[in-house]
């Protein structure tokens, strides 16, 4: 430990450069963990508030809540418990004037069903009457408040804005949260439809085989949102290959500064020093730059994470984090064993200039 750290202050230029590598790369992995988690809950946030085991869908619609329609017939055997609860789903554009339009789900419930009553609002209160609605609390980041009325379509009638939820987001896009009834009218028009989307089911509430329905895990439904699997694909392959530049990148610079110091290397074994003392030394060397480049890595992204606008889908998942940090390090160790083979072979003699 203290060769490594003398080494280190003798030689600032270059180990500094490669500190400054790994803040980089760790910075990177980090600031892409922290999007791929928050694009993730962002996609499936108001699916973690229901607390649901199980979703029921029109079997055809092949898991797509948007392409699902179940008829009164196919609900009302399901929804004969405190356990369910029905569900009409519909994106949406919203509009206000002097607001831009915003892309949202909107999202039919019955207040005697546990959505509804499991609903906790930040700010207004739950709808009590059609036509009024509770959305996501995103929305007051655009200029929407309490009272506003928010048009659906030109044809349509409004939406009174009563009260507003937190963490309430459907595939990256806000929730509004009305009456099933509303919901209807909104996506079929005058007529009495009394249909919806899915059934959600608590303590995996037991439904009978039935060959036009599909019961989903929530797990299962989550993986086949619009884009969600791909998304994770993405980030696990970008920062995969992050870890692999990290191998590279300190196990190149170890070998080099290796090559440089042959001489010493060999000096150092002739007084007797041994050869798994030098190779300890080296793998200190390199968790102690990766440890400094991961503190500085962190202090960058929490800055970040504080001047970046609300928009951006930044959340800090630390069991996460701490993982990816865990992972650095072993990178680094292994890179740090690229050069023992040649700490091994050096003989004293030889670079000394001996016969």
């Amino acid at each position: 430990m203290f060769l490594a750290i003398k080494e280190i202050q003798h030689n600032k230029l270059h180990y500094g450069l490669i500190i400054f590598m790994i803040m980089l790369i760790s910075y990177l992995i980090f600031i892409l963990t922290s999007l791929a988690t928050g694009l993730a809950a962002a996609n499936r946030q108001v699916i973690d508030t229901w607390q649901a085991d199980n979703i029921v869908l029109n079997a055809a619609a092949d898991g797509s809540l948007t392409k699902s329609t179940l008829t009164s017939n196919q609900v009302q055997p399901l929804v004969k418990s405190s356990l369910t609860s029905s569900l009409g789903e519909m994106p949406v554009t919203i509009n206000k004037a002097a607001h831009v339009k915003v892309g949202a789900e909107l999202l039919g419930i019955r207040k005697n069903q546990f959505i509804y009553q499991e609903m906790r609002i930040s700010s207004g209160h739950k709808f009590r009457h059609n036509f009024e609605a509770v959305v996501d609390s995103s929305l007051q980041n655009k200029g929407y408040h309490v009272g506003d009325q928010l048009k659906i379509a030109a044809d349509k009638p409004a939406v009174k804005i009563v009260g507003f939820i937190k963490g309430a987001q459907l595939s990256v896009s806000p929730v509004i949260y009305t009456s099933l009834f509303t919901w209807q009218r909104l996506k079929f028009g005058n007529n009495r439809v009394a249909n919806c989307s899915a059934v959600v089911l608590k303590n995996n509430y037991p439904i009978r085989a039935n060959s036009t329905l599909e019961k989903l895990s929530i797990a299962e439904f989550i993986k086949k949102l619009p884009g969600y699997r791909a998304q994770i694909l993405t980030f696990e392959f970008m920062i995969g290959f992050l870890m692999i530049i990290m191998l590279i990148v300190i196990a190149i610079f170890l070998y080099i500064l290796t090559i440089q110091k042959l001489p010493v290397f060999a000096v150092l074994k002739a007084q007797g020093i041994p050869t798994n003392y030098l190779i300890k030394n080296t793998i200190v060397q390199a968790l102690l730059m990766t440890v400094s480049g991961l503190i500085c890595g962190i202090i960058l992204t929490v800055i970040t994470k504080l001047v970046l606008p609300p928009a951006v889908p930044i959340t800090f998942n630390y069991s996460l984090l701490s993982q990816a940090a865990i992972a650095l390090l072993f990178m680094s160790i292994l890179g740090a064993l690229i050069p023992v083979w040649t700490i091994k072979k050096i003989d004293p003699v030889t670079m000394i200039g001996g016969n």
